[in-house]
């Protein structure tokens, strides 16, 4: 692309060892890169085939450009160095193992002729392998909704619980540029401090249409869930000063391992052991009786917490149920699983 082409919108992918998926996310996103759009792969120093990888779409898209980090700084740090290498005015921070659909460039592009702070662009959700729809949409909006920018409450309890997935912030590289972001190393949602830590200068708008396709189950964190979502995440959340009680609330409680089918479905995953309950519950218990009930839940056997989870699922709706039932068939106590892991022994 020619450096004197004044470039848009920069789709901004921070990476480490994802050469299994990098090319298929390229695909679903090069076509789509027309002129004003640079598509840039921040490497944070893969080990496996994922250089050599981008290299081959390289000589193909002269729109991709690829910086390959001498130390992966994280995810946080990383995503960051990719606005910061980012020519474009807005920075669209897509992940290295999801897809765009058809037409996601262009209707982000529609998006930002009003010159907005920040566009969130919705979701479908899917099973690893992306053959089962796992949730239609993440954002339930029928019709694209429109934020003035101050209005940080409603656009906080609206979107942030959605807003846990970076790949659906695009945000004008300025805000982004000007911000505190180094207070946010190591959370996992840098891009969520970044937003929600002032309020937004312009307006904010929610896509309706579901333009990206999440690839569920995948994620590289997966074995820190029970700390990142039970401990990690809330802290972060109830962490902003700007933001009311009420609205913190509507996206996770302060304490949500303080509910026990909370922690029975984790048993269910396969992610509440003696380990984390030595490490995250354990300390934050007062009395016998609290011992007891949070520990208690550590007697139900992994794979009948799974079957119990699984009947449930066989009577709730599918769109209440979706995410649980891809968990709990990827769980060590999901009866398949059991079986596998038995004919390998």
């Amino acid at each position: 692309m020619p450096e004197t082409l004044a470039i848009r919108l920069t789709i901004a992918i921070a990476t480490r060892n994802r050469a299994d998926s990098i090319g298929q996310t390229l695909d679903s996103i090069m076509p789509q890169a027309t002129d004003g759009v640079e598509v840039l792969v921040v490497d944070g120093a893969s080990t496996d085939r994922t250089p050599e990888i981008v290299a081959e779409y390289q000589r193909r898209f002269p729109a991709l450009r690829y910086v390959r980090l001498e130390v992966n700084g994280g995810v946080d740090r990383d995503f960051d160095r990719s606005v910061g290498y980012a020519r474009g005015e807005y920075c669209w921070l897509m992940t290295d193992d999801d897809l765009l659909r058809d037409g996601a460039v262009s209707a982000v592009l529609a998006a930002l002729s009003g010159a907005p702070s920040l566009v969130i662009v919705n979701a479908e959700v899917r099973n690893p392998d992306l053959t089962e729809v796992v949730e239609e949409r993440r954002l339930s909006f029928a019709r694209d909704r429109s934020y003035h920018g101050e209005d940080l409450d409603r656009i906080f309890s609206e979107t942030a619980f959605y807003l846990s997935f970076i790949g659906c912030v695009v945000i004008r590289r300025s805000i982004w540029m000007s911000r505190d972001r180094e207070k946010y190393y190591g959370s996992l949602f840098v891009h969520m401090g970044v937003i929600f830590q002032q309020r937004l200068p312009g307006e904010v708008i929610a896509l309706a249409e579901p333009f990206i396709i999440i690839r569920y189950g995948v994620a590289k964190w997966i074995r820190r869930e029970f700390e990142i979502w039970m401990f990690k995440y809330p802290d972060f959340i109830w962490s902003f000063p700007l933001i009311s009680a009420e609205a913190k609330a509507a996206v996770t409680p302060r304490q949500p391992w303080r509910k026990f089918a909370r922690l029975l479905l984790y048993r269910a995953k396969g992610g509440y052991t003696r380990a984390e309950y030595a490490k995250w519950i354990r300390p934050q218990l007062r009395s016998l009786a609290e011992r007891l009930r949070y520990g208690g839940v550590l007697l139900v056997p992994g794979s009948i917490a799974n079957l119990l989870g699984l009947l449930y699922c066989s009577v709730a709706s599918r769109q209440k149920v979706g995410f649980k039932l891809v968990e709990l068939k990827n769980s060590p106590h999901y009866f398949r699983n059991w079986r596998r892991r038995s004919c390998d022994a």
